[in-house]
């Protein structure tokens, strides 16, 4: 049973605004597999709050917090000043942050070092949850809570072995990538689709919705599929699939950094006027979609917002507060003409200098 259902009605309305006594969006003893998830229960991160006096409480322990990560990036670094900024507000002092590099045996490492510091709460991306359970299975056995970004641990019960899940709206995400390939064609056109090929939880569900998405649209129509393991394969993905259907107008792909591949495969062939479709921010396809080239446009979540929502479930879980199973941050559709605001809305930093000459061009 989630902890949810075991706090009175008061604290329940403090923290959750009286909206989550149901948060618990299903029976956590089930595997990940048989699990049905009901997305609609999810907590939105801008309900997510702490009282004064929680706040205060929070202050008074002198916890510790680490940020255990799968990788660095942009992104990850815009995660982590969220949390930092969070915790720094709420009197916790992080003790480590670590990057996995994308190799779980490297995770596991970190994940021994860090339970040896027993921090209070860890935040963390687990980058194969099946070889680094154990590991995470010591840190919480020291008395850590943890609070996870989107990747599930399978066989790991909310509310027993982790606080909850911060991740995007991966639904909402994969309809509005929809919605803005229908702005780019005009609601009618020949789609090539490049999904990520890999069992992974974001991009699986994004690619997905995408593809419901497109139901809407009687008139787009996806001639081509293929999919990708690894970033660096979509340059040639792409290559083949505008020379087997040079009628291509608009080509979808799974995240910001596999579409550069796509940019550099077209502009390559010379086909200005296929448009591409991703989610993220990265400064390259934001630099071709500034100097109005291939990019027409990407969904892009709020890292900071992750960051800072995921410190403040870690924080309020060390009172015996309850926390949602999944908590959804918002999202952003961006083009040309917003780059500059949902940049700062996302990473809380400056736009990089070459984005933002570019942009005044």
């Amino acid at each position: 049973m989630s902890t949810g259902t075991q706090m009175n009605g008061h604290r329940r309305r403090t923290w959750f605004s009286g909206m989550f006594a149901a948060a618990a969006l299903c029976a956590t003893s089930m595997s990940w597999a048989a699990q049905s998830i009901d997305w609609s229960k999810a907590a939105k991160s801008s309900d997510i709050h702490l009282t004064e006096q929680q706040s205060e409480q929070i202050k008074s322990k002198d916890l510790t917090a680490a940020l255990v990560w799968h990788g660095a990036s942009p992104w990850v670094a815009a995660v982590s000043r969220g949390a930092r900024a969070e915790f720094e507000k709420l009197g916790i002092k992080v003790v480590a942050a670590t990057d996995a590099q994308f190799d779980p045996a490297k995770q596991v490492a970190d994940l021994e070092n860090i339970a040896a510091l027993k921090p209070d709460i860890i935040l963390s991306l687990s980058v194969d949850g099946v070889s680094t359970k154990q590991s995470y299975a010591k840190a919480i056995e020291r008395g850590a809570k943890l609070v996870l970004l989107s990747n599930p641990i399978p066989g790991f019960e909310q509310g027993k072995d982790f606080v909850g899940i911060v991740t995007d709206d991966m639904f909402g995400m994969g309809k509005a990538a929809a919605d803005l390939t229908a702005d780019a064609l005009g609601d009618k056109g020949k789609i090539g689709m490049i999904y990520h090929d890999a069992s992974y939880f974001i991009t699986n569900n994004r690619d997905n919705a995408y593809r419901k998405g497109l139901k809407a649209y009687p008139g787009l129509n996806v001639v081509i599929e293929r999919g990708f393991i690894k970033e660096h394969e979509t340059s040639n993905v792409a290559a083949a699939m505008v020379l087997q259907h040079p009628e291509l107008e608009a080509i979808y792909v799974s995240w910001d950094a596999a579409a550069e591949g796509v940019v550099e495969a077209l502009r390559s062939l010379g086909r200005r006027d296929i448009k591409v479709i991703t989610h993220d921010l990265g400064v390259n396809n934001l630099l071709d979609m500034a100097m109005d080239g291939n990019v027409h446009g990407t969904i892009a979540d709020r890292p900071f917002d992750i960051g800072q929502t995921m410190a403040r479930l870690g924080a309020a879980s060390t009172l015996g507060l309850p926390a949602p199973h999944f908590t959804l941050v918002p999202f952003d559709t961006v083009k040309r003409d917003n780059i500059a605001e949902i940049w700062q809305r996302a990473f809380q930093s400056p736009l990089p200098r070459l984005l933002n000459l570019a942009l005044k061009q």
